[in-house]
């Protein structure tokens, strides 16, 4: 009966102990995604509406990310 409660509290205790790592998403956003591939850098600011996306590009515009990546689309 020992060992019983023994080997019980051992299982309860290592169950425990274990720990996932939580999981990454592995999807990019695309707009940002498709802004780096045409050699833009990114820039998050905070608007009142939340934060937004820019995208510089190699010559010289600045474009908001999801509109250069819609405008892409067409």
């Amino acid at each position: 009966m020992k060992k019983i409660m023994t080997v019980a509290a051992i299982l309860v205790l290592s169950g425990c102990a274990a720990t996932e790592k939580p999981r990454q998403l592995g999807m990019a956003n695309p707009a940002s995604t498709y802004c780096v591939k045409q050699g833009g850098t990114l820039e998050i600011r905070t608007e009142p509406g939340g934060q937004v996306g820019y995208c510089h590009l190699p010559d010289g515009r600045v474009v908001e990310e999801w509109t250069l990546f819609r405008s892409a689309r067409r």
